[in-house]
């Protein structure tokens, strides 16, 4: 019983501590668009990320990444302290998020997957939705070899994909429970079969799933990476600033020290390259990282890192392991609902 009761206790001081002494928040998005599929929720309509905008401007004190890492390192005040985020280096970050971020004078840190730039194919995540889940015929059996295996797949009924078909299902995202059609557990199966691989053996699959689904090779406008050009433009003026994502933005627990040495620094000098100055903020592509990579980035040259665990940033946190919160394409009254829990 007493114990019982010392943790209600404890809970409450917890509770009394976060609405007094609220820390700082760091938010994670990834894309400002409006797309007819999106199987990872990384969209947010410009419409609402303008009213979000809106709504961070009335909680916080809104400010970048590295003035935040500078508090903490001073051991200055970051209560009510709000930081924007972008991850992976879409072109709607220069397009749509920027002229927003400029309407509503707010700064963010775009982090830039450096693989991607300038490329006419899409990310792998989304060159496999335009494969699988657009409208259109497929035939009928697939048989893809990965690592020495035949894996197999009919199907069936979904080689045809209406695009009445493709509406109803618009709302499907890798978080639900069941697939509308063959083709989304398709999708699911090889994104499973896909995802750990080396770059050279994924891209080689996607090759060979392009040419069976006699697709284009070039990818869509609406999902392009960044440009050299657009990268620069993006940091003008000062309100955005750059950060790297790696090179090819793999799962960095899953790859060998030597790799994710190469995968970070290489990011890193890149866009030092391209931009003329230091990159100190880095994150970790799917919010994974292994015991020594930390390290590794420390050792890079980073002064900070974000990684994906969804808390408030407290004046002790790790200067490497500063955590975020995903946003969802909430309109703004949602949004403000679900920031006021925090401040």
């Amino acid at each position: 019983m007493l114990e019982k009761f010392n943790k209600k206790a404890r809970n409450k001081i917890s509770n009394i501590k976060n609405r007094v002494f609220p820390g700082a928040i760091i938010l994670m998005y990834h894309r400002v668009a409006e797309v007819d599929s999106d199987p990872w929720s990384l969209c947010v309509k410009p419409k609402h990320f303008a009213e979000h905008l809106e709504v961070l401007q009335k909680y916080g004190n809104l400010i970048h990444l590295q003035r935040l890492k500078q508090r903490i390192d001073h051991r200055e005040t970051i209560h009510r302290s709000i930081v924007v985020t972008f991850d992976d280096g879409y072109a709607d970050n220069f397009y749509n998020a920027k002229p927003l971020l400029e309407k509503y004078d707010v700064p963010a840190t775009v982090f830039i997957t450096t693989g991607g730039i300038d490329q006419k194919q899409e990310f792998w995540w989304d060159e496999l939705d335009r494969l699988l889940l657009q409208p259109g015929t497929l035939p009928d059996l697939f048989q893809l070899n990965i690592n020495n295996q035949i894996h197999q797949w009919e199907l069936g009924e979904a080689t045809s994909y209406s695009k009445e078909a493709f509406e109803r299902d618009q709302s499907w995202r890798m978080e639900c429970s069941e697939d509308p059609t063959p083709r989304h557990a398709l999708y699911r199966y090889l994104y499973q079969q896909l995802q750990f691989l080396p770059v050279y053996e994924r891209k080689k699959c996607l090759d060979k799933i392009c040419v069976w689904a006699k697709a284009e090779p070039i990818g869509r406008l609406t999902h392009r990476s960044l440009s050299h050009q657009e990268i620069f433009e993006l940091e003008s003026g000062g309100l955005i600033e750059i950060g790297s994502h790696t090179v090819n933005h793999p799962f960095l627990s899953d790859i060998p020290i030597d790799s994710q040495q190469t995968e970070i620094k290489q990011s890193k000098h890149s866009l030092e390259q391209l931009l003329g100055h230091s990159i100190t903020s880095f994150s970790y592509p799917n919010g994974s990282y292994g015991i020594e990579t930390p390290s590794i980035v420390k050792e890079a040259g980073f002064n900070c890192a974000c990684c994906s665990i969804a808390n408030p940033v407290k004046k002790n946190s790790n200067n490497f392991l500063l955590p975020r919160f995903v946003v969802e394409d909430w309109d703004g009254e949602t949004f403000a609902r679900w920031l006021s829990r925090y401040f």
